[in-house]
């Protein structure tokens, strides 16, 4: 019995801590995406509120230096290219990514945007690792972890990988059946 109970007890331990790191208890769906304006890697600075105007976002937390980021990332290159130019319900700039980079080394997050070929125009940091003013404002506890926000602004949804949004975006692209009465 004691033993049955220790057994339950680690178990709770390595659990708990798991189930909390998916948590993001910041960001809910259906309220107003709070704004980022960063600088990109060029050093202009960009807003969220500038690029969600007619279009859905797909914010990407992620850094150079994590490993299951940079594995998810021709994932998300794949859904990028398969839906960047579809057409969808009350977004007629369609679809984009911001990436939001929690680097600390402007030269490292460079070449990891060139390397797995993040060809989408959206990169901002401020370059303050796990302290960056974009995690806090999104409840960031862990990367890879994405929220994808609608041509209203609001958040649709939070994901622990960008790619699965790919069924909320499949919802939303227009129909190309046309109604027969």
């Amino acid at each position: 019995m004691r033993q049955l109970v220790t057994t339950i007890f680690a178990f709770a331990l390595c659990l708990g801590p798991a189930q909390a790191q998916y948590a993001n208890e910041t960001i809910k769906p259906g309220q107003q995406a709070p704004e980022l304006a960063f600088p990109t890697p060029k050093g202009d600075t960009i807003k969220l509120s500038d690029i969600y105007k007619n279009r859905y976002v797909l914010i990407d937390f992620w850094a150079s230096w994590c490993g299951p980021c940079r594995r998810a990332n021709p994932r998300l290159v794949k859904m990028y290219r398969e839906y960047k130019d579809k057409k969808y319900e009350g977004a007629k700039k369609g679809f984009t990514v911001l990436s939001v980079s929690l680097d600390q080394n402007k030269e490292k997050w460079e070449q990891a945007i060139a390397k797995d070929s993040l060809e989408w125009e959206y990169h901002m940091s401020d370059l303050g690792g796990w302290n960056a003013a974009p995690a806090q404002i999104y409840g960031v506890s862990f990367v890879p972890q994405a929220v994808l926000i609608g041509p209203d602004g609001k958040v649709i949804a939070t994901y622990n990988f960008a790619e699965q949004a790919e069924g909320e975006l499949k919802k939303r692209v227009k129909s190309r059946k046309k109604n027969k009465a």
